[in-house]
């Protein structure tokens, strides 16, 4: 069973409601009818009913099982306006301000995953990276004990000849531009949780850099052997190593040469990059070489479920994020 296979499995157990806030996009239509005919998650679509419909009837799809929500006539968006400023006067936000920020989709979508009324949200199909964590951050908040939000892929690579699964999570991929060597650890920390939760199996952390167990020595290097020491002693649970090169972290004959043994080098599938740069273009690269599939930006750090989407996704990769968004509100 692939991977995805198994989330949507999983997530049919007990289903939960997402709200998806872009509908006006082709995309999220066509995700809401696979995910319904599918039957492994509920879905609450936001915007104009009577566009969404034609929209939906226009393409052949069958969305009669969502339920759509317009801010601009919903019976929730004053209830919604008023909690917004309750949560945010302290920041000098008026209730005029808030009244006019419920009509956004994203935030009118946010309270409702605030209030109880729905269990995650997925966007970014046509919103930036920022205009979907933003409202999340002001109104969900973070999770309790949670230093850092970060952003990871999950990463599912056909025919791998790595690792047990071809199943790595990548991280951070999505959010946090230059990470210092604190940060760094504590994406490795939630990244190892994501994978664990979402995989079942055992997270195996390499802390990526150009340079394997002191070969180079930088700026750059130095940042990410204090991160895997801070790593190593915080959370010796954590199965981890670095700095690791990437064909040392998954390549376990490169392993033996460059960093003999090391519990984690050769079999690695938590894979966390020095920065956004590397990131990006490892998780672009492997997808699109690899022909993997892609998953996410995925959130971690958040109070609920919320979840990025790259805009250059497809509707299978938004019914994919909605599954894994649906698991993980059964986790929260």
């Amino acid at each position: 069973m692939s991977f995805i296979d198994d989330i949507k499995n999983r997530a049919k157990k007990s289903i939960k409601t997402i709200v998806l806030p872009e509908a006006s996009d082709i995309r999220v239509l066509k995700a809401t009818s696979i995910v319904l005919k599918e039957e492994y998650a509920k879905i609450i679509l936001v915007g104009n009913e009577e566009n969404i419909r034609n929209l939906a009837n226009d393409n052949g799809l069958d969305i009669k099982n969502a339920k759509i929500v317009d801010p601009k006539n919903s019976s929730k968006t004053k209830e919604y306006a008023q909690s917004l400023y309750e949560l945010r006067k302290a920041k000098g936000m008026t209730i005029e301000e808030a009244e006019k920020l419920v009509l956004d989709e994203v935030y009118f979508g946010m309270m409702m995953v605030k209030l109880n009324e729905a269990d995650g949200l997925v966007s970014g199909a046509i919103h930036s990276t920022s205009d979907t964590l933003r409202p999340a951050l002001q109104i969900l908040k973070t999770a309790p004990g949670t230093k850092l939000v970060s952003a990871f892929f999950v990463m599912v690579v056909p025919n791998c000849d790595y690792s047990d699964d071809g199943v790595y999570v990548f991280g951070d991929c999505g959010l946090n531009e230059n990470p210092n060597a604190e940060q760094l650890a504590e994406i490795a920390v939630s990244s190892s949780k994501s994978f664990e939760s979402l995989t079942g199996n055992e997270a195996k952390v390499a802390m990526l850099s150009y340079s394997t167990k002191g070969s180079a020595h930088s700026e750059l290097t130095e940042k990410v052997i204090q991160a895997t020491k801070i790593l190593k002693e915080e959370y010796p649970n954590i199965k981890s190593d670095g700095e690791l090169q990437l064909d040392a972290a998954i390549v376990e004959s490169v392993a033996k040469s460059k960093a003999p043994g090391s519990e984690t080098a050769g079999k690695s599938n938590v894979l966390i990059f020095p920065d956004l740069n590397a990131g990006n273009i490892g998780y672009k690269l492997t997808q699109r070489f690899g022909k993997a599939e892609a998953y996410g930006p995925l959130c971690q750090g958040i109070a609920k479920p919320v979840n990025d989407l790259s805009r250059g996704c497809s509707s299978e990769d938004i019914a994919g994020v909605v599954a894994i968004t649906a698991v993980q509100a059964q986790n929260d």
